[in-house]
């Protein structure tokens, strides 16, 4: 089974960039979403197994869906500008915090290290 990560980045680099990174990696990419509505039009679809979510998308902060996300236990990596990162960490300790810009390795670690083993 190929496991679905949903990306939801507003900036149009990063978010083709990590979505490229995740497809050549094996696993399915739903998005990249920048938008607020249409990213969690897409969790209510279906549920992904895992979501990374950058915390200020175009129309609005993620942190409401990414409360959601994590009280349904799946796992959300929440990326996000330097400045904000040790606050967003506090705020959302189940969830791993990257600051962007993050190298694509550093990216596919914390994804398998957030994902339960097969």
């Amino acid at each position: 089974m190929v496991l679905r990560i949903l990306v939801a980045e507003d900036e149009f680099i990063t978010g083709f960039d990590l979505c490229d990174t995740f497809e050549e990696a094996g696993y399915e990419v739903e998005g990249p979403h920048t938008g607020i509505s249409s990213v969690m039009l897409a969790c209510q679809k279906e549920k992904p197994d895992l979501a990374i979510l950058d915390i200020e998308l175009a129309d609005g902060l993620t942190y409401e869906l990414a409360q959601r996300l994590i009280n349904e236990n799946v796992p959300v990596i929440l990326h996000s500008e330097r400045a904000d990162a040790g606050a967003v960490a506090a705020r959302f300790p189940g969830a791993t915090t990257l600051a962007k810009p993050c190298p694509p390795a550093q990216m596919l670690a914390a994804v398998s290290r957030a994902l339960p083993p097969a």
